[in-house]
């Protein structure tokens, strides 16, 4: 047999359900088996074990149906057993036509399980073997535990192959039922068995305990299996068996072999599988894992800008997927770029560098930055003003049930470093309460807040950006009111910090002929109460530069002779 063509066969319906935990509806069963089938185009599938219950052979029906209509019904297959003729009735009544029998391939579990001689298992076996194919069933044969059994005593292995080689099976499945085998043995082990019984077509079937289990596949195909075996996700028993996604890249990339199957739906097979079985593979899993087509240190970013240095033959695009350009402490110019581009957003180089700054920052204080929350970033540097009258030193924010909230909060307000506590219903009302006391000594009026506004990306997650944007109403007359008011914002209910219609000093805020004008900060923080407090300190850093340019006017006002005062105004 060429090594240049090989079969797959998936068992993801019926080993894979031996996972722990695992068990999949007829309706799961029936949408897993049309994606093998049809958007892979799986060369064979393994659906059920016969005899198990009235909807396991419910579920093999009607897959078997939907495939006859589609003329894929010859590669759909159930494990049966020598027991004279019950799976065979089984299969048959769920309408299969090909049943892989399960029989000793080690002389230990021949002896020690069934308690039967060689020969008596070999009769057993062409029998049933025999009958299944008079009822019109295509067979397999399985030799489970085929790995003790070829490393302990090979003498019964070729004995039992001796005696069926001319009984009709049309695969023999060598299974590596423990996991045990390396891929040294497995090459000279598939060898052996295709030299001397060069008429006979080997399956390998492998399982993942040391998690050798792709490479095993790799060795047997290179030792000239016809067909090798494999789970969506390496699901099966105890570590699994081989992963179907490394098994075909494999094969293809490295040992060059002809495959039918579209690799477009592999991440489709793995999602679907994922949520049927309720097991979650790695992010990091190979082909089919949300990170693996993600570059994270800038230079690799870098390099593939200036020309594909770190592309290999697993494109993102092979698989229908998109390469990703982490955003982190790691990132760098090039990492921001490609995501930028793929925003559809063009930043100056100073506007680029202010925002990459920013996310190197998040990123020391959080796991993961997304694409999803770029816009966040960038929203809130091109908001931002380069003005450092007050900065936030350190804080601590802490709450508990039952109990009042309290900050404590050290910060600078121009040369002179302050620190306060205060407490109060919730982290942001604990924290203004704090930073009131400072403005209060420093004679510095706050707006009072009149709309407060939270959100995080699209899709949920719990470990997102959040963006807290708060509207203020400026009270006062003159400069130190914001230049340019933008659109009023109907104040809502009582947002955290101030109660509706209370300046940060908690005072009453009446309606006098002192001018409002509305404005908004923004504030980004993986931390939902750090964000609005990142958006509160925008404020103080405005209101204090608004107060300076106040006192400066109020100053040259007071130097200004009484014709030019007459004629400014």
């Amino acid at each position: 047999m060429s090594t240049e063509q090989i079969l797959i066969l998936d068992t993801t319906l019926r080993d894979g359900e031996q996972t722990q935990g695992v068990a999949f509806s007829p309706d799961e069963k029936a949408q897993i088996a049309q994606v093998l089938l049809e958007q892979l185009r799986l060369d064979r599938i393994e659906v059920a074990s016969a005899r198990v219950s009235r909807g396991e052979q419910a579920a093999v029906a009607r897959i078997v149906d939907w495939a006859r209509g589609k003329g894929l019904d010859g590669r759909v297959e159930a494990l049966g057993f020598v027991d004279d003729g019950k799976s065979i009735d089984w299969i048959q009544t769920a309408g299969g036509s090909v049943m892989n029998l399960l029989a000793k391939g080690s002389r230990k579990h021949c002896e020690t399980q069934l308690r039967k001689t060689l020969d008596s298992h070999a009769e057993d076996i062409r029998r049933n073997v025999a009958l299944a194919r008079e009822r019109g069933l295509a067979v397999n044969l399985y030799l489970e535990d085929w790995s003790n059994g070829y490393a302990d005593d090979p003498g019964y292995v070729y004995a039992l192959l001796e005696r069926l080689c001319d009984s009709g099976v049309g695969h023999f499945m060598l299974p590596d039922t423990l996991g045990v085998m390396t891929p040294e043995r497995v090459f000279t082990a598939v060898m052996d068995m295709s030299r001397r019984f060069p008429d006979c077509r080997f399956d390998f079937h492998p399982h993942n305990d040391y998690g050798l289990a792709t490479a095993n596949v790799v060795a047997a195909a290179q030792a000239g299996a016809a067909c090798v075996h494999c789970t969506v996700n390496c699901l099966g028993e105890r570590a699994g068996n081989a992963s179907l996604a490394e098994v075909v890249v494999n094969l293809r990339d490295q040992l060059g072999m002809d495959l039918g199957l579209d690799e477009q739906h592999l991440a489709r097979a793995s999602e679907l599988v994922q949520y049927f079985s309720g097991k979650r593979i790695a992010d990091n899993a190979p082909i089919v894992g949300e990170d693996v087509f993600t570059q994270t240190a800038g230079i690799h970013a870098d390099g593939d800008h200036k020309g594909g240095l770190y592309a290999t033959r697993l494109s993102p695009e092979r698989f229908g997927r998109r390469r990703v350009y982490a955003l982190g402490k790691l990132a760098g110019k090039a990492s921001l770029a490609k995501n930028l581009e793929r925003l559809g957003v063009q930043l100056s180089d100073e506007q680029q560098r202010k925002v990459l700054a920013r996310i190197v920052e998040l990123g020391d204080s959080k796991k993961r930055i997304t694409f999803e929350d770029l816009p966040f970033i960038i929203a809130e540097v091109l908001d931002s003003s380069d003005y450092n009258h007050a900065e936030l030193l350190a804080c601590n924010v802490s709450s508990s049930l039952g109990l009042q909230s309290t900050a404590s909060i050290k910060l600078r307000l121009h040369e002179t470093v302050h620190t306060a506590a205060g407490s109060g219903n919730g982290g942001f009302d604990a924290f203004n309460k704090a930073l009131a006391e400072i403005t209060q000594r420093a004679d510095l009026s706050l707006p009072r807040l009149v709309d407060y506004e939270v959100r995080i990306p699209k899709g949920g997650r719990t470990d997102a950006l959040t963006e807290c944007t708060i509207t203020w109403a400026h009270r006062g007359g003159g400069s130190a009111a914001p230049p340019a008011p933008g659109p009023a914002t109907a104040p809502g209910s009582e947002a955290p910090g101030y109660p509706q219609g209370r300046d940060a000093s908690g005072a009453a805020a009446g309606t006098t002929a002192k001018r409002q004008s509305e404005f908004k900060t923004r504030g980004v923080h993986a931390n939902q109460v750090f964000a609005s407090i990142n958006a509160t300190m925008r404020m103080l850093n405005l209101v204090v530069h608004w107060s300076l340019n106040e006192a400066e006017g109020a100053a040259g006002a007071d130097r200004e002779p009484a014709g030019a005062a007459q004629h400014v105004a």
